[in-house]
């Protein structure tokens, strides 16, 4: 199998993750304009996204075992499932056909974001991982914008019936071309017998992965309290929302750029705990400043920062997993991403609760990025113990 096809199975695959992002976040953009054409309230179009978070807490691990089982099939089937409730949106018309569809997305998410270091690990050879599982990773963020954008290109009311069928008509594309891909052998698929069900103990009773797990719950439980709360925490300081949202698009571009440039470096230079580190104490230092002068200015320049250095977190971490379970690698990346699902609710909630203060705020959130040093301390003997990738 070439090279290029290798890669265009990623590419592929890449596609359908960033449609899954979009998805979610479809109307993020757009709540007021949504509920005025939906004939609902603002509240009613934010619990649109809801599933996807609930619904990966409860599936994040069965659908790690379905990927160790049969990598190819049940990926086929989330690019599927993603199609068919975009479709289903578009189709229905109605607040309830938008709720059906997200249920419908949201049981495909986890089978997506899950399959990032499986389908890495069987379509490239073990010195393009690190560049496959960066590519793949940058993709989610990249949905994330995606969403932005189509959200600000279709902003009127009326627009809404828009925006969610070139959205499904993004999704079927995505799907059909993830599933030609498939087609193709996957080269580097393990030929020993799936574990089963005992691929979650074979992956939770690695050292690594717990500690793995441990650690991104705080950095990325800091990102989604950001994404959700930072334009209520800046309104105080006089930044209005279009400026906010702009903001955070400048953030999530940056962790593009960043999540596609810098795990790869890491992984060649042994430096994955080094950056880590960065990244946090960066995040730390980012919130403290708005803590104490927020404002427009602050919040770009900080918070770009983070986006560049934050989200580049996540692909180390996958790339680490992927190396540290080779047996096992969809289960323990279902995992990894349930606790940084676990850890945005947290502290997403908690942020929520000290909103009207966004000085203790901005604080709190410091604070909790500060509090993974511990955790990341006690990985630098087991990520020194992985073999090197090869170059």
């Amino acid at each position: 199998m070439g090279e290029r096809r290798r890669w265009g199975v990623i590419v592929a695959f890449a596609g359908v993750a960033a449609v899954t992002q979009m998805v979610w976040l479809t109307f993020a953009a757009v709540t007021t304009p949504a509920a005025t054409h939906y004939a609902v309230s603002s509240s009613a179009i934010g619990w649109l996204a809801q599933p996807f978070v609930f619904v990966y807490v409860l599936l994040a691990i069965p659908a790690g075992l379905l990927l160790d089982r049969n990598l190819r099939l049940w990926l086929g089937v989330g690019g599927a499932l993603t199609a068919v409730g975009a479709l289903v949106r578009a189709v229905g018309g109605s607040y309830g056909a938008l709720l059906a569809g997200a249920f419908i997305a949201a049981v495909a998410q986890p089978l997506v974001l899950n399959a990032v270091t499986g389908v890495v690990a069987q379509y490239l050879p073990e010195r393009e991982r690190p560049n496959g599982i960066a590519f793949a990773s940058a993709s989610v963020f990249a949905g994330m914008v995606l969403a932005f954008v189509l959200g600000i290109v279709f902003s009127h009311p009326s627009q809404m019936p828009e925006l969610v069928a070139v959205q499904a008509g993004l999704a079927v594309l995505a799907a059909l071309g993830l599933v030609a891909g498939l087609r193709a052998r996957a080269p580097f698929a393990s030929t020993s017998t799936p574990l089963g069900v005992s691929a979650f103990a074979a992956a939770w009773r690695r050292p690594l992965i717990r500690l793995l797990c441990a650690f991104i719950a705080l950095p990325f439980g800091v990102f989604i309290a950001l994404t959700t709360w930072t334009q209520s925490l800046l309104k105080p300081a006089g930044v209005s929302a279009d400026t906010a949202g702009a903001i955070l698009i400048a953030m999530v571009l940056a962790g593009v750029a960043g999540s596609a440039i810098l795990p790869v470096w890491a992984a060649r230079h042994a430096r994955e705990v080094s950056l880590a580190r960065i990244a946090v104490l960066a995040t730390a230092a980012a919130c403290l400043l708005l803590a104490v002068a927020p404002g427009t200015f602050s919040a770009f320049a900080s918070l770009v920062v983070v986006g560049f250095l934050a989200l580049s977190v996540l692909p180390i971490v996958l790339e680490l997993t992927e190396r540290g379970a080779p047996d096992s690698e969809s289960t323990a990346s279902g995992l990894i991403w349930l606790a940084g699902n676990v850890g945005g609710l947290v502290v997403a909630s908690i942020t929520g609760l000290v909103s009207g203060l966004p000085h203790l705020a901005f604080a709190v959130l410091a604070l909790g990025a500060l509090s993974s040093l511990p955790t990341l301390r006690a990985l630098r003997s087991p990520v020194a113990a992985l073999s090197p990738v090869r170059r």
